[in-house]
């Protein structure tokens, strides 16, 4: 069988993004998540199971089964755009190590079409997974959200021992870019002495020189309405601009790596 054959769930697919990578990019969001943060903008992406959620007061099918090929017929529709921008394709979710084989069959369908690849993942899963698409990504783009097991349990549904572990092992390999993104959310992580922690343990994995704060937003509080779900952290509101300097300057002073906000 052609690995473009290769058939995965998604959710949606977003072109003209300028986040999640370099440069002008298209983003598959693939179904199914471990984790359950109680902040998550894409709750519907958290079941691997086909759902319905009520949008705009219609009913809509959240959830759908595609090849390799199906989604590269839109991915490389920009490739113009890739190839002035740096851009190409990036993979989210979800928890896109959830579908090892087909996320790995894009990211080569992508690679061996001269595309740009990232991968936005909290790289909780088993080693084995990560390490069937790392020879075909260029960025991996990876969430660390609190160094406190309990703590991370506690908001996350997962203790963060393996994703720790993990970030050790993805860096130990050397095989592009590891980038350490970090969501801010208030009342969980937003502290000076926890974004420390967090700069501190990505300092010292070998070639990261990046780490992006990504401050907590509201924008997909209405989905989990729609979903038939309760919002967990209705009423807190996203940190002032003056904070995530703060925040900024502190990971970069504590242990001299490149932070920017906003991903």
């Amino acid at each position: 069988m052609d690995y473009r054959d290769t058939k995965g769930r998604i959710f949606d697919i977003q072109r003209f993004s300028v986040h999640d990578g370099p440069g002008i990019r298209t983003i598959v969001f693939l179904k199914g998540c471990v984790l359950r943060c109680r902040w998550c903008c894409n709750p519907e992406s958290q079941k691997y199971e086909i759902e319905t959620m009520t949008v705009q007061g219609r009913k809509k099918v959240i959830g759908r089964d595609v090849s390799v090929w199906e989604v590269m017929e839109t991915v490389v529709k920009d490739r113009p755009y890739y190839r002035r921008s740096g851009g190409g394709l990036t993979l989210s979710g979800g928890e896109s190590l959830l579908q090892p084989e087909f996320a790995a069959s894009l990211l080569r369908a992508s690679k061996e079409s001269g595309i740009n690849t990232a991968l936005e993942s909290t790289a909780c899963a088993p080693f084995e997974n990560i390490s069937k698409l790392l020879p075909w990504l260029d960025t991996y783009l990876l969430d660390i959200k609190h160094m406190n097991a309990d703590r991370h349990r506690e908001f996350t549904g997962k203790s963060n021992e393996l994703i720790l572990e993990n970030a050790k092992r993805i860096a130990g390999t050397g095989f592009g870019e590891l980038v350490i993104r970090v969501p801010v959310i208030p009342g969980f992580n937003d502290t000076k002495k926890e974004i420390e922690d967090i700069a501190d343990f990505a300092c010292k994995l070998p070639g990261v020189k990046k780490m992006h704060l990504l401050p907590y937003h509201r924008l997909g509080q209405d989905k989990y309405a729609g979903l038939g779900r309760k919002y967990e952290l209705d009423g807190v509101l996203p940190p002032a601009g003056k904070h995530m300097e703060m925040l900024k300057k502190a990971a970069e002073d504590k242990a001299g790596i490149i932070c920017q906000i906003g991903g």
